[in-house]
């Protein structure tokens, strides 16, 4: 099963444990990824996607929080990208 969205939101970074940049997946797009997540997760939630910011593509996994997804945004695609904390983002996701 293959599902492809797109979105636009913030970047923001969490200071915890394992420092990190990400992009929330809006509430519309997460009630979409639940519904095809029993076909792709590979556990804790986790949905393996593709992402496209701007020209730069990657894999990674969305984390589940609070009902929502967490998109994790590597120091590699913020350096591509001109990224910085706070901007706004297009993100193509191709989950599964």
């Amino acid at each position: 099963m293959s599902l492809t969205l797109e979105f636009s939101g913030p970047v923001w970074y969490w200071k915890g444990p394992a420092p990190h940049h990400f992009v929330t997946v809006p509430a519309e797009q997460a009630q979409d990824i639940r519904a095809a997540a029993r076909f792709v997760t590979y556990g804790w939630g986790m949905i393996p996607v593709t992402v496209r910011v701007g020209e730069t593509v990657w894999k990674t996994s969305l984390f589940p929080k609070d009902g929502l997804y967490l998109l994790p945004v590597k120091l590699a695609v913020r350096t591509a990208e001109q990224i910085e904390e706070g901007d706004e983002v297009t993100v193509q996701l191709e989950v599964g």
